[in-house]
């Protein structure tokens, strides 16, 4: 579900300051972060962020695309393992 349009994007403010003052410094450190309902705004783009999943750190290099989205959606929390080997007859 969608956020209501009379409140607009959530957007971390720590995270959007910390953001601006890069694009100031022209810095290319990238952001570690744990704001994954942050959504991606216009600023962000050409800035590389580090995403928490829960357990680890994943890069990630913003482009004009992803504006819109969420940073969780770039991280996921779960890994895929294969499914199990089957019974074989006999």
């Amino acid at each position: 579900m969608s956020r209501s349009q009379k409140k607009g994007p959530y957007v971390d403010e720590k995270l959007y300051r910390r953001v601006l003052r890069l694009k100031q410094t022209g810095s290319v450190t990238p952001l570690r972060t744990w704001a994954r309902s942050c959504t991606i705004v216009p600023e962000f783009v050409g800035q590389k962020f580090e995403i928490h999943n829960g357990k680890t750190f994943h890069s990630l290099f913003v482009t004009e695309d992803m504006v819109g989205h969420k940073l969780g959606e770039f991280s996921p929390t779960r890994s895929f393992r294969g499914h199990t080997a089957g019974k074989k007859g006999k």
